[in-house]
């Protein structure tokens, strides 16, 4: 793995529990800044689960989440949000009854105010190619629609940490090319860790992946490297 800067997020010995079931194993972890870094595995691999902790939706059992050298574990999502970190979980946080630049400028007037807030919402339009969209009430759209103005809103911030969960999901591939456009544009600026199974996507991508199995870490590699991988194969993709 090609190594960029220091360490950003780090997981010790990291396990979850739910009764007698270890969905999350030991897991020691590290991201560097300015990566962009993939989890991937099958169904019930504990890569949704270590994803929540690290973002605060659960309490690990056991172990450290530390970003930027500071414990995180059991703190609330809002919390880990005020330290920068921009978070878009797989269950929708929008309002059906707002319209897309409503829910834009919500997003922004948590660190903008007057017209400074009002040019962010424009950038945030352009950028995400939401002006035909920006009237529109959010409970008319389509699911990969609803993507874009939640990644939208998560940006707006900011955030130098970016932690997306399945950014892809039910867009058209035309989203799904401009969904890999925003997401090194993103890059260029924020560390990124996303969790997907469409492994179309994770190639177009291209980048370090940490594949997930029973809750361990299998493999970590470049996406050419995984996905070439005989046990991965096995696991994942079916072989």
């Amino acid at each position: 793995m090609a190594v960029k800067g220091a360490v950003v997020l780090e997981t010790r010995a990291l396990s979850m529990r739910f009764g007698g079931v270890v969905a999350v194993d030991n897991v020691d972890f590290e991201l560097r800044e300015g990566e962009l870094r993939c989890l991937i595995g099958p169904n019930g691999a504990g890569k949704s689960t270590f994803f929540k902790c690290l973002t605060g939706q659960l309490t690990p059992s056991a172990g450290e989440v530390l970003i930027a050298d500071k414990p995180v574990a059991g703190l609330p999502p809002c919390r880990i949000a005020d330290a920068g970190i921009g978070v878009k979980t797989q269950t929708p946080s929008l309002f059906n009854g707002l319209t897309v630049r409503e829910h834009l400028a919500l997003a922004v007037e948590r660190h903008h105010r007057g017209a400074e807030a009002a040019a962010r919402v424009t950038e945030l339009t352009e950028r995400f190619a939401l002006g035909d969209l920006s009237a529109r009430i959010v409970g008319e759209l389509a699911h990969g629609q609803r993507q874009q103005v939640e990644i939208a809103m998560v940006v707006a911030a900011d955030p130098w940490l970016v932690l997306l969960d399945e950014p892809a999901a039910g867009m058209t591939h035309d989203e799904v090319e401009r969904m890999i456009v925003l997401i090194r544009e993103i890059n260029r600026h924020a560390t990124m860790i996303i969790v997907e199974h469409d492994m179309q996507f994770i190639r177009m991508i291209g980048d370090q992946v940490t594949v997930f199995h029973q809750g361990a870490i299998l493999i970590e590699d470049h996406v050419d490297v995984v996905l070439s991988d005989a046990r991965v194969r096995e696991v994942y993709l079916g072989a």
